[in-house]
């Protein structure tokens, strides 16, 4: 059994370097590939070198975009050019920690019968997580960026331009991720090709990964679209997996994660206060965390792995 983790990263280097004591702590035999924007901080090779199966990629990233999803598959690509062996691929970033040993995952993922664990729902219909506006507005309008990192006081101005997506159905603005403004393109999606949606993070088997893999070769105008919607890493991996029809897919998220105290899109940072809500069910990793918030919660996390491991 081995397992592959993808993290990316891009702030906090003494919290990444914990993060990969972690797991190969408790999963030595674990492959880790760091997908790292140095814009914003520098890593240490010295303390990478000093674990083997680590591979550092230097990128650059941002938020709502394409370039999530884009180093994603990236990395699915180089995995399988360089013929790497491993059983299950689990995408993180630098702020997520293990809530259990890694040593319980791998068990369950040598005895369980599912071919990956992945939140997944129909985002054009009632079942949706989101609003069914939320859905079109993502994933049916080809978006520009016209500017980034907007403070949040300048978003609260802005605000009320929103009101012109509610009066016509051709053109979209949001604020989110910066001014992005969107056209309303012809869909690629049908009845027998379903847009589907869900969390970013997930446990596949490597099987998963190589249809993904295949699809992308195969279907270049699919990934185009992706290339101009909001969030598409929070769609195209369960679209492509889910219509396939071909794996057993368990429909939920190892990730235990706070959106009810979220902030312009961003998860709540956990601290120990939320240990108790964190360990109820059967979650392998929560997010997001801040050794320079609260390090408490990461010195509780790791007294619990110790032990199991």
């Amino acid at each position: 059994m081995k397992i592959c983790f993808l993290i990316q990263t891009y702030k906090n280097p003494e919290q990444i370097y914990r993060l990969i004591r972690n797991i190969k702590r408790s999963s030595p035999n674990s492959i880790i590939i760091l997908s790292h924007n140095s814009t914003y901080c520098t890593l240490d090779i010295s303390k990478l070198k000093q674990y083997p199966d680590i591979h550092l990629f230097k990128v650059t990233t941002g938020r709502g975009d394409f370039s999530i999803l884009r180093e994603y598959l990236s990395t699915i690509n180089w995995l399988f050019n360089n013929n790497l062996d491993f059983d299950w691929f689990i995408n993180l970033t630098g702020q997520d920690y293990p809530t259990q040993s890694i040593s319980e995952l791998e068990l369950l993922l040598s005895t369980n019968s599912y071919d990956a664990y992945i939140e997944y729902f129909k985002v054009f219909y009632k079942e949706s997580s989101w609003t069914i506006k939320q859905g079109f507005d993502r994933y049916l309008y080809k978006y520009k960026v016209n500017s980034t990192n907007f403070p949040n006081w300048l978003k609260v101005f802005l605000k009320p331009l929103k009101v012109i997506n509610y009066f016509q159905p051709l053109l979209r603005i949001h604020f989110f991720y910066g001014l992005m403004i969107g056209t309303r393109v012809k869909s690629p999606f049908n009845d027998e090709f379903i847009c589907y949606g869900g969390s970013y993070f997930s446990i596949l088997s490597k099987k998963c990964l190589e249809y993904i893999h295949k699809f992308t070769q195969k279907h270049p105008d699919i990934l185009e679209h992706y290339k101009y919607v909001i969030n598409p890493e929070e769609s195209f991996i369960q679209t492509v997996l889910v219509n396939s029809n071909l794996f057993k897919l368990s429909n939920e998220c190892k990730h235990y994660v706070d959106f009810y105290q979220s902030s312009y899109g961003s998860p709540a940072t956990l601290t120990k206060d939320d240990y108790t809500l964190m360990k109820q069910n059967q979650y392998y990793f929560a997010r997001k965390f801040d050794i320079d918030i609260d390090s408490t919660i990461l010195d509780i996390l790791d007294q619990k792995i110790l032990v199991k491991t």
